[in-house]
């Protein structure tokens, strides 16, 4: 038997696999409630769950490398939020709206801190 059967076979690592695919198949199950993954699945034949575990470790690397961090950070923070804020809009209920707007202020408040308030108490201290 070699070394990487004896690997292969430690009930550690079978099961942190069965955790793996345990979880994999959570995911999956709950990645199928949005058809643009589900049509991401079928055409590229990646399982939803890997194509958005890979997305977001890209993500993950870019930001680590501060490559094309204002970007993704304005996708992330604005753009999709913006998105999903429109069509809370349009849907009936009130729970969506103010999950929304409370939202928006907090972003508010946090893009005023760090634009006016930080850069303030920067200047003093380096």
């Amino acid at each position: 038997m070699s070394a990487q059967q004896k690997v292969q076979q430690h009930p550690a690592v079978i099961q942190a696999t069965d955790k793996f695919h345990y979880y994999i198949a959570q995911l999956d199950k709950e990645l199928t409630k949005y058809p643009v993954l589900t049509q991401f699945e079928q055409r590229t034949q990646v399982p939803k769950a890997y194509g958005v575990l890979g997305g977001l470790f890209l993500l993950t690397i870019f930001h680590l490398f501060n490559s094309l961090a204002g970007p993704v950070s304005n996708l992330v923070g604005w753009i999709i939020p913006a998105f999903l804020s429109f069509k809370a809009i349009e849907t009936a209920g009130h729970q969506d709206d103010v999950q929304w707007l409370t939202y928006w202020v907090v972003f508010g408040f946090f893009n005023f801190l760090e634009s006016v308030a930080l850069r303030a108490v920067l200047y003093y201290f380096p």
